[in-house]
């Protein structure tokens, strides 16, 4: 049926549409078409698991009818198994050749002039990568929104650890789905009250989540059946090879989404492994302060709403599918620069930064922030190490992060950290005032090098911008299993208190340190329930969880420090 949509004069919506594709199911889309003059028209294909009549407008983008509106035929697609569509769903494994059938359908629309662009964020700009990889022919261009570059590393796992928050709350989601396509009225409740005590639910083993079962989400206990990067999750991988892809690219990353460090290494990926110079100048990486969703700046600015990303996407999508120049392609770079605003650079991280070391000194009493841990541009010498008690039992517990996907449940975005930091658990260093304005803009890594009293253990940091009242605020964070130190494919298990080299990335960072703050780096072996704990009992760890001694080393011979690339103001 179609319909005129009300207050866009000119647009009309046509529902249920039946895409059939190659092995016979069929998918269903809704289809906005601009009428009158001006066609035919390029096309916009969103594909979704959350239902083609919200069309993730509800969190982040303007609707389907503002795009029709700009002159662009939208089609809004249930994937396989989801919704309307028919067929079963499995996340991500039918999505790259379904992509494929559905982009060489869209192009054949009535209306359409064969050139399609796909957009859509978190799972639906997944599905746009994995349709790339396909090289659907009428495939134009891609604007693949908080997503990353492969369903295990900082998906499912960040370096061995399972990403528990993220993983429960997302498969819980996906299940209510589920049960209502069942019409299943106690799984319903029983997944949906799950979901809303997820904080006190953390505390069971992932494989214990309530309501979760093989049933239900029979891929959530896959995800935690491969807790090493094989070819269960190589199949998924964008990473692998970007010489797939072959058309531009508008990659929009938030600087607290969970994604952030997967969409920056698509973008980085393709400008310098894409198959031709012209696909890799065509790859445009947008940074706005946003968490995962909904989209609204985690900072009180007028230049930095969802409606950034809606403005991009049209100019981008102009300049590729209606070969009109916008200068998109400029600036690769453009990144909200937390405390300072809108900032243009040539590549990520930009040429012009400088990277610094700042070495971790103490006493040996950097325990809390109330300690004499400090951080600094000076080789440390013979200083005694940190030591601290891990108990799998008493967790640091995550304040704010980069996690998915409702604060009250998940705890993401921007949070005071001092509240966490008078635990004796977590080591705090911090450098000096600063004494002239300078940005921190690229990816952040911290070198421990560390010794644990177990067999096996993790490794958490998070990078603070302390302000001059003392309030200290989280930027990044990551973790490190100790197993995992080496390969993602091939865990190692360490030697009780031998001394090891871990590298923790910390992913992308875009914020000014103004003068009179500091930088901090607080150092711990939980970050809960962002990321499942670690029992200390030996990798795989299944056995009861053992209390750790953990002690960081900053000497000549081991010095801990800070990477970070600073960027005049």
């Amino acid at each position: 049926m179609v319909q005129p949509v009300t207050g866009f004069p000119g647009v009309t919506v046509e529902t249920d549409v039946r895409c059939r594709l190659s092995d016979g199911v069929e998918l269903l889309a809704d289809v906005y078409r601009p009428e009158g003059a001006g066609g035919p028209y390029p096309v916009l294909l969103q594909r979704t698991p959350y239902g083609k009549q919200g069309a993730q407008s509800e969190t982040a983008f303007a609707h389907p009818a503002w795009y029709a509106h700009q002159g662009f035929i939208v089609v809004v697609q249930d994937v396989r198994g989801r919704y309307a569509s028919g067929g079963e769903f499995y996340p991500f494994r039918d999505e790259g050749r379904d992509g494929y059938d559905a982009v060489e359908w869209a192009a054949g629309l009535p209306g359409s002039n064969g050139r399609v662009g796909m957009y859509g964020f978190s799972y639906a700009g997944f599905t746009q990568l994995l349709a790339a990889v396909e090289q659907p022919p009428s495939l134009a261009a891609i604007s693949p929104a908080m997503t990353n570059s492969q369903a295990y590393e900082g998906w499912t796992h960040n370096k061995g650890a399972f990403a528990y928050a993220f993983n429960a709350f997302w498969s819980s989601y996906l299940g209510i789905a589920e049960a209502v396509r069942r019409g299943d009225q106690e799984r319903i409740e029983a997944l949906s009250g799950a979901l809303m005590h997820a904080p006190d639910n953390f505390w069971m083993a992932p494989e214990a989540f309530p309501a979760l079962d093989r049933d239900i989400t029979p891929y959530y206990f896959d995800w935690i059946e491969h807790p090493t990067y094989d070819d269960y999750w190589a199949r998924w991988s964008i990473d692998s090879d970007y010489s797939r892809i072959q058309v531009p690219a508008l990659h929009v990353a938030g600087l607290y989404d969970v994604f952030v460090s997967g969409t920056k290494r698509n973008f980085v990926g393709l400008r310098s492994g894409a198959s031709t110079a012209e696909v890799a100048a065509r790859q445009k990486f947008v940074v706005a302060p946003f968490h995962h969703m909904p989209w609204y700046p985690v900072v009180e600015v007028e230049d930095a709403n969802s409606k950034v990303v809606d403005d991009w996407q049209v100019r981008f999508f102009t300049e590729t599918l209606k070969e009109t120049g916008t200068g998109t392609f400029e600036s690769p770079v453009s990144t909200y620069v937390l405390g300072a605003g809108w900032r243009d650079f040539s590549a990520w991280p930009p040429q012009e930064a400088k990277m610094e070391r700042l070495f971790l000194h103490s006493g040996g009493r950097a325990n809390t922030r109330f300690g004499d841990g400090t951080l600094d541009t000076q080789t440390p010498g013979d200083e005694l190490p940190d030591l601290y008690i891990y108990d799998p039992n008493a967790p640091v517990m995550s304040e704010g992060g980069h996690s998915c996907c409702v604060e009250e449940l998940t705890p993401m975005g921007p949070a005071c950290q001092c509240q966490r930091e008078k635990a004796r658990g977590l080591l705090v260093y911090t450098t000096a005032p600063q004494e002239r304005d300078v940005d921190v803009v690229g990816d952040v890594t911290l070198t421990l090098y560390a010794a644990s009293s177990a067999a096996d253990t993790d490794w958490t940091a998070r990078l603070c911008l302390v302000d001059e009242d003392g309030c200290s605020r989280n930027l990044q964070e990551g973790i490190v299993r100790a197993a995992f130190r080496e390969s993602l494919t091939t865990p190692q298990p360490i030697t009780p208190g031998e001394v090891y080299e871990y590298v923790i990335d910390l992913g992308p960072v875009s914020a000014r340190v103004p003068a009179g703050a500091r930088l901090r780096i607080d150092v711990t072996s939980s970050d809960f329930p962002q990321w499942a704990r670690n029992s200390n009992s030996g990798y795989p760890g299944d056995g009861v969880p053992q209390v750790a001694t953990q002690t960081v080393l900053h000497t000549a011979e081991y010095p801990s420090h800070l990477t970070l690339p600073m960027v005049p103001a």
